[in-house]
């Protein structure tokens, strides 16, 4: 809509409801109290109206609608796209909106029902929210091949303590697991040296391939970069696992599109997981 539509639809509301929604001043618009109370109920609105799409989609038994997704920047990169084009495939009336973020900030938005569902790297204890486990990806150190960790066969905490980790944002998944791996040896984060904190996968991968460190990611994150000849990938010692869930709110309205895709995710992250340690 153009700025003079948006101005005259919001002036008829204002007739309507015989109240200001906005206060104008300073060259500054805010909401009113009564245009807060208005905006919650235009949201609600549109929630239903969303929800109602998709019922009315299930009684002609073909599915279809908006379905709110989150995802991790990791599964976003490497498992998502694989997964919605078998579903569109399937179900072409269903239109997939997503969100990508950390593990941490998705599951918040799941739990406080702003996304349909999750799609996330860590085993999620909220108990406002239903999980379901698909499949697990293994960790593996990545460096440069030219770095001195690319000779080893396994890494354990105790040496790779002497040498520049490249750590992921707080909230991510791959930090979490990798500090609580370093904890179960003894070592805490402080003793580490921390050469960069990104929240960016491809940012880590090229400054490990780089030499300015090593760091810490799943299987499916650099099959590429191994196959190219960019990066090495050693396994951690004792081997670790990074969990893909699949959640969704417990007590949420669950329309049939919702239970649908989430069982479709966990079969398909099952299936791509025996194809990527096969291949």
């Amino acid at each position: 809509m153009t700025q003079p539509a948006v101005t005259f639809q919001i002036k008829q509301l204002e007739e309507h409801f015989n109240t200001r929604l906005l206060e104008r001043g300073h060259g500054r618009v805010s909401l009113t109290p009564a245009g807060e109370v208005v905006l919650a109920y235009a949201d609600r609105i549109l929630d239903l109206s969303d929800e109602l799409e998709s019922r009315v989609s299930e009684l002609t038994d073909e599915l279809g609608g908006t379905l709110n997704i989150g995802t991790s920047t990791t599964i976003a990169a490497y498992w998502l796209p694989q997964l919605l084009e078998g579903f569109k495939r399937k179900y072409p009336r269903v239109v997939p909106r997503v969100v990508v973020g950390n593990s941490q900030l998705t599951e918040d938005r799941v739990a406080s029902r702003e996304l349909d569902l999750g799609l996330i790297e860590i085993v999620s204890e909220q108990p406002a929210i239903e999980r379901m486990t698909a499949t697990r990806d293994e960790l593996f150190v990545i460096c440069s091949p030219k770095d001195a960790l690319a000779k080893h066969k396994s890494l354990s905490a105790r040496v790779l303590k002497d040498h520049p980790l490249i750590t992921r944002d707080p909230g991510n998944a791959i930090r979490v697991l990798a500090e609580d791996f370093f904890a179960a040896a003894g070592i805490g984060i402080d003793e580490l040296t921390i050469c960069a904190e990104l929240g960016s996968l491809a940012t880590v991968k090229y400054l490990a391939a780089e030499g300015m460190g090593f760091a810490i990611a799943s299987r499916a994150a650099i099959q590429r970069d191994i196959r190219d000849g960019r990066l090495v990938g050693i396994p951690l010692e004792p081997r670790q696992y990074t969990p893909l869930e699949v959640i969704v709110p417990r007590d949420k309205f669950r329309s049939r599109l919702i239970t649908t895709f989430a069982e479709y995710a966990v079969a398909e992250f099952k299936r791509m997981a025996v194809d990527d340690v096969s291949a």
